[in-house]
């Protein structure tokens, strides 16, 4: 009895001195986030912002450049955005492209993904069933429908997803520097 109580003595000091030394841990690796970000603000709701660090590519149109190009975000200051091989100034982006940084996109690929799945998964399991019970496929009418149905809508969720941030009067671009003394 008195060995397990000092056992649970020593397992709490251990734990409490890794929690001292994680709080002062996170509370020092909290100051060396980045501070420098490039925002696309879609109104007012927070949600729907979605920041570019620097070290991070960007894919962009601007106005001297009818079409897309793909770079990496080197640094930023108040007026420009520095880039591998360009400096732009916000004002003449015209799009960009979001479809890996959006969270919506991630939401509704999982949709997807499930959707698909779980029609993928009735068919096949429907049938692998069929065979082992009656030694030939067959499906029964319901379950064809519901496959289809989910198949269906997965292959429906497909062409949806955010591609492009296009700059507009709503939708706004700020270079936000952060400077904690």
């Amino acid at each position: 009895m008195n060995k397990t109580g000092s056992i649970t003595k020593q397992l709490a000091a251990v734990l409490l001195t890794h929690l001292l030394f994680g709080l002062m841990a996170t509370s020092l690796l909290a100051q060396e986030q980045p501070k420098k970000f490039l925002l696309l603000k879609r109104g007012t709701n927070q949600k729907s912002q979605i920041r570019f660090y620097p070290g991070e590519d960007i894919t962009y149109k601007s106005k001297k450049i009818g079409y897309f190009v793909t770079d990496r975000i080197v640094n930023l200051d108040t007026e420009y955005l520095y880039l591998t091989e360009n400096i732009l100034n916000p004002s003449d982006i015209l799009e960009i492209d979001i479809r890996r940084k959006d969270p919506r996109n991630r939401t509704l690929n999982n949709l997807t993904s499930l959707s698909l799945g779980a029609g993928t998964m009735a068919i096949a399991l429907e049938g692998i069933n069929s065979l082992y019970q009656q030694r030939k496929l067959q499906f029964s009418p319901g379950l064809i429908k519901t496959s289809a149905i989910l198949l269906g809508s997965g292959f429906g969720l497909l062409p949806l997803r955010y591609k492009t941030f296009s700059v507009t009067d709503r939708n706004k671009l700020q270079l936000i520097l952060l400077e904690i003394e």
